[in-house]
């Protein structure tokens, strides 16, 4: 906080008001270590008879480690984890202590609490770390437990879901998991080749198949020999080496670009794709045969959309992250910032999650995360919603081709609540729809 010659007096009636615009929950804490003053959101989450004038803060908050842990608070400013010792539901908050000081005299402390979450095993929606991924989602829980359970077995698995949502995380969490974990984990982006490099990557090449070849390559399946093979966008595979590739799965042996001689290995596979795999067969885009063999066990991925439970906390444990190397130090979100980040459709789920967090902590300053530190898409004004077709019979809402679900929900942002309503029909008809038209 900043050092001032004249300090506003605890009851000066625009202390409090502006430490709770700029800060949140704050308690102003003298050198005696009890409590002065608290802004209304600090009285609001520690209750307004425990944070009376003159109560000392070990009354107030318990800290890991007693007298310790408070000296550690103050003296050291270490962010440390409290909780309120008034009766009430358990809850666990963030606490940081700002020394204030005039000149050269310390005149006390601004207690800031920080996020504040009911401690794990109090809530059916605990939080929850595997492999990587962090949910609080119900949905997000059981596809960890499927995941669980299909690591121990050798089926091939391929996981839906959309740009940003952590496939490869799944494919990791299957590979580390499972049987093979000592065994190598290779994974590739088969949209990311041209076919004739796409092929070589897969299956390797001897000497001289191609100008450039000036050494063998043993290819990713034999470097996956014992592990795992994550074929990332494996619908962008080309038909030609589909052929090829559903060889390799039935054979269990690969033959090099170029080579004459076959070549066994011993590999799972877990492919990814953004795209229903169905959809592209019957547009003649896919094989069946190898969509079979690939698709005998799916996951499907969430987006963040459908986590919304998920994207504050998510938001938070990357500002966390951030602050480990950075100078800023993020106590909490505005009103407007929380809203606008769990409005948004978020079509890059996680990942742009991150991303965003990244460009608000550079941009920003202080405390407080504000709308302004978002990206300048966060303020741009949403399109108007399109006009409903009109009803037609037989059907909820009017009938809507494929092309005109997909517009909706690229409009909506992927919200399927609000493609829905641009629609005028219900979410359950949307969702019927868009499983007829190959969409889910």
């Amino acid at each position: 906080m900043p050092t001032s010659r004249s300090t506003p007096s605890a009851g000066s009636p625009l202390l409090l008001p502006a430490l709770e615009a700029l800060a949140g929950a704050v308690l102003l804490v003298d050198l005696q270590q009890r409590v002065t003053a608290a802004t209304p959101e600090a009285e609001a989450r520690l209750g307004p008879a425990t944070v009376r004038p003159g109560t000392p803060l070990a009354e107030v908050l318990s800290v890991p480690e007693g007298t310790r842990g408070l000296e550690a608070l103050l003296s050291h400013g270490r962010q440390v984890e409290a909780r309120p010792r008034a009766p009430g539901p358990e809850r666990v908050m963030r606490v940081r202590a700002v020394p204030l000081e005039q000149g050269a005299k310390r005149l006390g402390w601004a207690v800031l609490l920080g996020a504040e979450a009911e401690s794990e095993g109090t809530r059916d929606d605990a939080e929850e770390t595997f492999h990587g991924m962090w949910t609080r989602n119900p949905g997000m829980k059981r596809l960890f437990r499927i995941v669980e359970k299909v690591a121990r077995t050798e089926s091939s698995v391929l996981v839906r879901g959309e740009s940003g949502t952590g496939k490869e995380l799944v494919a990791n969490a299957l590979h580390a998991i499972s049987a093979r974990r000592k065994g190598p984990f290779r994974a590739i982006n088969c949209a990311a080749l041209p076919p004739s490099l796409l092929e070589s990557e897969l299956f390797g090449h001897v000497r001289g198949a191609f100008t450039g070849a000036v050494r063998d390559s043993p290819g990713h399946f034999r470097l996956a020999d014992g592990g795992t093979l994550f074929l990332d966008e494996v619908g962008e595979i080309p038909l030609e080496l589909q052929g090829k590739l559903l060889r390799v799965l039935e054979t269990r042996s690969i033959i090099p670009v170029g080579g004459r001689a076959s070549v066994p290995v011993n590999v799972r596979i877990v492919a990814a794709t953004h795209r229903p795999l169905r959809r592209e067969v019957e547009a003649g885009r896919f094989r069946a045969d190898l969509m079979y063999r690939l698709r005998v066990v799916p996951l499907f991925l969430p987006s963040l959309r459908e986590r919304p439970e998920d994207i504050l906390p998510l938001a938070r444990r990357f500002l966390d992250e951030l602050e480990q190397n950075g100078p800023r130090r993020v106590e909490r979100f505005s009103p407007r910032a929380r809203h606008l980040l769990e409005s948004h459709g978020w079509p890059g789920n996680v990942r742009e999650l991150r991303n965003v967090m990244e460009y608000a902590y550079v941009i920003g300053e202080g405390p407080v995360l504000h709308e302004a530190d978002l990206p300048p898409e966060f303020s741009e004004p949403r399109p108007p919603p399109p006009t409903a077709a009109p009803a037609g019979p037989g059907t909820e809402g009017g009938g809507h081709d494929p092309a005109a679900l997909r517009a909706a929900l690229a409009k909506a942002g992927g919200n399927r609540t609000e493609a829905a309503r641009m629609l005028g029909i219900s979410r359950v008809t949307l969702w019927r729809r868009l499983r007829a038209a190959g969409e889910t």
